[in-house]
């Protein structure tokens, strides 16, 4: 594994301003699910401090929450796939070696399964 960085409020919870233009895209293109998951469990009583498409790392993560140090993927049909199974896995080592938890849940999960 890379040398791996501590996320904190030094270093903006380990923000890469890189990926901007690729997060601010994918902001304007959510998956169904990720509406959802946020209008009806993110932005309702003491969980308002999720963010959407936030930049972590060399990643873009669905949601972040820098006072729980919790990010959350909602993943799609894609994320079956053995390639991409591999790639989460990784990328879920380095936000946990970040000092995150790293929560997942599928589109279905989050669209009929809600409560």
């Amino acid at each position: 594994m890379e040398n791996s960085i501590e996320a904190n409020n030094r270093n903006f919870y380990a923000y890469n301003p890189k990926l901007q233009p690729f997060a601010n895209q994918l902001r304007k293109t959510m998956t169904k699910a990720e509406p959802c998951l946020r209008k009806y469990a993110l932005r309702t009583g003491k969980r308002k401090g999720f963010r959407r498409q936030r930049l972590v790392l060399n990643f873009i993560e669905d949601f972040m929450c820098k006072e729980l140090m919790m990010v959350i993927e909602v993943d799609g049909i894609t994320h079956t796939w053995e390639e991409t199974i591999k790639k989460d896995r990784l990328k879920d080592e380095q936000l946990t070696a970040a000092g995150f938890h790293v929560l997942r849940f599928t589109d279905e999960d989050v669209l009929k399964k809600i409560n």
